[in-house]
């Protein structure tokens, strides 16, 4: 259970309180998946909150593996945060514009890499335009106050596919699957070519769109979380382990986790995109 003081999520107004407050950088972490067709740098370019650096959730990765934005090792994480002008004391808000997409993901990867001072900011950019709020245009230059970042890799946030084998074969934590219900399914196809249809055998299916309020954008409160994660036949008391196409959306599961005090959900860092592209690979169809 968690103990640590820097709040998951932070509000609009709270960020424009504090844009210009010493030690925080704001982050634009915002992805799209290939079925979009819109661009994340170039959205970022055309209007992103102010001072804001952009967190390329792809170009901060593991570029060893065919994999999609893995993660990186620690030296190159340290490297990357340095050069986005965060030091391990600075405060970190991070955004995006797609429905926590992939601002819960850069939550998590810092968290996976030591730094706990990081929030999200509940309802990303569509909330920040809808209050009124300013944006810019351009690339903001990160902070330039000669920081350092000393990454310290949390092995317990992350699972890879042997742990996933270990557990699809002998049990041992709740897997939820965060992919729309046609993907978990089977008869919805992936957004990435090449990849079997289905699910792991024996997990849980709940789309991330689920913890998030239609209306407001923002993610749901406390009591109606619990019972989303209830109403798909999870105990949020018990071990969970998220999953979803990449492990971009599972972080959102995380997120919604952590606001219900569990800060020891790990993500499958490879998702169905690993899983689900191998041939040696257990799945699952239908309900």
């Amino acid at each position: 259970m968690k103990s640590e003081t820097t709040p998951a999520l932070v509000d609009c107004d709270w960020l424009a309180a504090h844009l210009d407050s010493p030690g925080v950088v704001v982050l634009d972490g915002t992805f799209f998946l290939p079925n979009q067709g819109r661009d994340a740098d170039g959205e970022y370019r055309a209007g992103h909150i102010p001072g804001a650096v952009f967190f390329d959730v792809d170009g901060i990765a593991d570029h060893t593996t065919p994999l999609p934005h893995m993660l990186p090792t620690s030296a190159e994480f340290a490297r990357a945060a340095a050069e986005l002008g965060i030091g391990n004391a600075s405060r970190v808000v991070v955004y995006d514009a797609n429905s926590f997409m992939a601002s819960a993901r850069v939550w998590w990867t810092f968290r996976v890499f030591g730094h706990d001072r990081i929030s999200v900011l509940d309802g990303g950019l569509s909330r920040w335009k809808a209050l009124g709020h300013a944006v810019q245009s351009g690339v903001a230059p990160p902070p330039t106050n000669g920081c350092r970042f000393d990454a310290t890799f949390r092995p317990e946030l992350v699972r890879d596919l042997s742990a996933m084998r270990a557990l699809v074969e002998q049990g041992g934590a709740q897997i939820v699957d965060a992919r729309s219900p046609g993907r978990f399914l089977g008869n919805e196809p992936e957004p990435r070519a090449g990849l079997r249809s289905g699910h792991l055998p024996g997990s849980y299916n709940l789309f991330f769109k689920e913890l998030i309020d239609n209306d407001t954008g923002l993610l749901m409160p406390a009591s109606a979380l619990v019972e989303t994660f209830r109403s798909a036949g999870l105990d949020v008391e018990a071990p969970l382990v998220t999953t979803c196409g990449t492990g971009v959306t599972a972080a959102i599961l995380a997120l919604g986790l952590f606001r219900l005090g569990r800060d020891d959900v790990p993500v499958y860092d490879g998702s169905w995109t690993e899983w689900g592209g191998r041939s040696d690979t257990p799945i699952a169809v239908g309900g």
